[in-house]
């Protein structure tokens, strides 16, 4: 249940993707590979877009695209419809390349640069998502026509996730609290350079409850009413048999409830999915290099937390499988491992494989 939404396994084992096994694919590009199910991507995004719109008609999908930066991935969302939020100047050099227009991007950064901004401004973006006074100070010193911006907001809201996911309470590096918030809304609007549409915010990511969601949307109404009100994103997935999270429906009549309960009718309602926009239809294929019987079983493969790096920045728990013996039952705990020269390189403990070997898929 948590393999992309087109898999399925051959007569003898096999697992396909998107139609294709795995050993055609470890064949065909080598591992480790990350592997896409494409008409899943194009199902999610129908999913977010089809069901904001049916919940909240004035709205718009914004894909974050922080979350799976890739020349194919911007051009499919973009074809779907969806707006596309970059961070930085790399996100933005890959947007642009892959024919995302200007007028459909959101910029964002708790620390953007002079060069980036300029960039940005160059290229058209059309909304640029102020996150501190420093950015309000050098877009008026280089915009050079009228340019939208949002302010992020920092709600106070910290949901139950990693630390390190956590964006939304007191203190957030992220945005600026509600006094402060007030300070930038009326310098903003008494700028001839910035045009406000809105506020922003977003709380973090990977987040299983929708609840807090809700109460970061109540929180920043009380600054008054705007065209633009963007929520971001945060929802999170299943990464393990264990976890429970909300489906896009649930999420989306929380956050459309919360509008219609807070926010002033008329407002566009914005969201920026990311992880669950994408999460869902990956994979990461490895080939198994070494199996060795010492304080326990380890099961090496020739990628590790370089390529998965919530494995040890988050320690984000995955599933794993032998892609080839998909049918076979488990007969050894292991630990599944990578190849960097590091401890915590662990990808998933307490894994239960069938007779594991040197050349399989995983």
């Amino acid at each position: 249940p948590l393999f992309p939404e087109h898999s399925s396994v051959s007569p003898d084992g096999e697992l396909a993707i998107g139609g294709v096994g795995v050993r055609d694919l470890a064949e065909r590009f080598g591992t480790p590979a990350y592997i896409v199910d494409e008409a899943g991507l194009r199902n999610q995004a129908s999913r977010f877009k089809d069901g904001l719109a049916a919940r909240h008609p004035d709205s718009e999908v914004v894909f974050a695209s922080k979350s799976l930066p890739c020349l194919a991935v911007y051009k499919l969302f973009a074809a779907a419809g969806l707006s596309i939020d970059v961070a930085g100047a790399g996100e933005l050099v890959m947007a642009l390349a892959a024919g995302v227009r200007p007028e459909r991007m959101y910029l964002h950064g708790n620390a953007k640069t002079t060069a980036e901004l300029t960039m940005a401004l160059d290229a058209g973006v059309a909304t640029v998502v102020v996150d501190n006074f420093d950015d309000i100070d050098r877009l008026e010193q280089l915009a050079t026509r009228p340019q939208r911006v949002l302010i992020r907001i920092i709600p106070g809201v910290a949901p139950e996730t990693h630390e390190s996911q956590s964006t939304g309470g007191a203190d957030s590096k992220f945005g600026l609290p509600l006094d402060q918030a007030r300070e930038a809304i009326t310098r903003i609007r008494a700028s001839e350079k910035l045009q406000l549409d809105g506020l922003h915010l977003h709380i973090g990511s990977q987040i299983l409850d929708t609840e807090p969601f809700a109460r970061a949307v109540e929180a920043v109404s009380v600054l008054g009413e705007f065209p633009v009100y963007d929520v971001g994103g945060g929802l999170g997935v299943r990464y393990t048999l264990k976890d429970e999270a909300p489906s896009v429906g649930q999420y989306l009549d929380t956050i459309t409830a919360a509008a219609r309960n807070y926010l002033p009718t008329g407002a566009k309602l914005v969201i920026e999915p990311g992880r669950s926009l994408v999460a869902s239809s990956c994979v990461t294929l490895y080939r198994v290099t070494t199996v060795k019987h010492t304080g326990r079983t380890f099961v090496a493969v020739d990628g590790g937390m370089a390529d998965n790096l919530d494995a040890a920045l988050t320690g984000q728990g995955f599933e794993a499988a032998l892609a080839t013996r998909m049918t076979a039952r488990p007969d050894e705990i292991t630990q599944l491992v990578g190849r960097q020269c590091e401890s915590g390189d662990l990808l998933v403990g307490g894994l239960p494989l069938p007779a594991p070997r040197v050349g399989d898929l995983i």
